[in-house]
């Protein structure tokens, strides 16, 4: 007759957790081997560890690989024999942000057209009295002026008169270009000296006073005009040229300050003038940009 626990005994398993060590029924009355028990447990310990430690060196073998073949695929040099699947080097990676980056530019600045007529060593273009004055009749606004005579000098103090000769020959004025325009019964002579440096034009400019003036020009049509009668006259500089009309009725009438149409007329020329001259710099500075 044997003695139990009530149902059938547990199966102890040294490989399962939880098993339990069977009973002797009572004709052995022995007691568990508890050494065998513990030796039991530590050599399972072991085991796992050993299986830990196993997995752990093939995963690194593995990240070990994976570097390996990342470094050749980036060191290889594209031919046969490269793997498909092959990364490209940090380098050819693209960089975390989507903006592209490029070095900072910057145009040159444009060349200014006042340095292209400032000296005779840069204003080299051809000149005369058709080039600054082309065509037969200027238009300025809603006013049209009828072109007259012309006339071109290198002695330039026999083209002016009261103390201008004075004044262009002491700051060594090279040239002197004259045109005359009409308009109802108006004329008005515009007079371009031409010196070899700004500097001159510009002490040209500030030494001439009331009483400068250059020589009213007739001719082809155009009768005489401020010949002792009273005009206006005025005198401004740009670059190296220096610039002065004279501005008269035809009929020898004296301007006064109610002549509103002599003035307009006169700084029509003048503003014309000075486009003429800047027009000859941009085009100067635009062919020297483009060297």
């Amino acid at each position: 007759m044997s003695y139990g626990q009530g149902g059938p005994q547990s199966q102890w398993d040294p490989w399962k957790p939880n098993s339990q060590q069977p009973w002797s029924d009572g004709d052995g009355g022995q007691s568990p081997d508890w050494a065998a028990l513990a030796e039991a447990s530590e050599t399972r310990n072991k085991r796992r560890r050993l299986l830990f430690i196993g997995g752990g060196v093939l995963a690194v073998v593995g990240i070990g690989t994976a570097v390996a073949m990342g470094v050749v695929s980036a060191n290889d040099d594209g031919k046969a024999g490269r793997p498909t699947s092959s990364l490209p080097a940090t380098a050819e990676l693209p960089s975390g942000s989507g903006t592209p980056s490029f070095a900072p530019t910057s145009a040159p600045p444009p060349l200014d057209p006042k340095e292209f007529v400032a000296s005779k060593a840069k204003d080299t273009a051809p000149n005369g009295p058709g080039i600054m004055f082309p065509g037969r009749q200027l238009t300025m606004g809603a006013n049209v002026y009828k072109k007259g005579p012309t006339a071109d000098t290198t002695a330039c103090a026999t083209a002016v008169k009261g103390s201008l000769p004075g004044v262009l020959t002491a700051n060594g004025c090279t040239r002197l270009m004259r045109v005359t325009y009409t308009r109802d019964g108006i004329a008005v002579t515009v007079g371009v000296a031409v010196f070899d440096t700004e500097a001159q034009a510009l002490k040209a400019k500030q030494q001439a006073d009331r009483k400068s003036f250059v020589q009213a020009l007739s001719g082809k049509g155009v009768a005489a005009f401020c010949n002792g009668a009273v005009c206006r006259s005025t005198t401004n500089s740009y670059g190296r040229y220096a610039y002065f009309t004279l501005t008269g009725f035809t009929d020898g009438k004296n301007v006064t300050t109610k002549d509103t149409q002599v003035f307009t007329t006169g700084d029509d020329l003048a503003q014309f003038t000075f486009q003429q001259i800047r027009r000859r710099g941009e085009t100067q500075a635009s062919a020297a940009a483009g060297e």
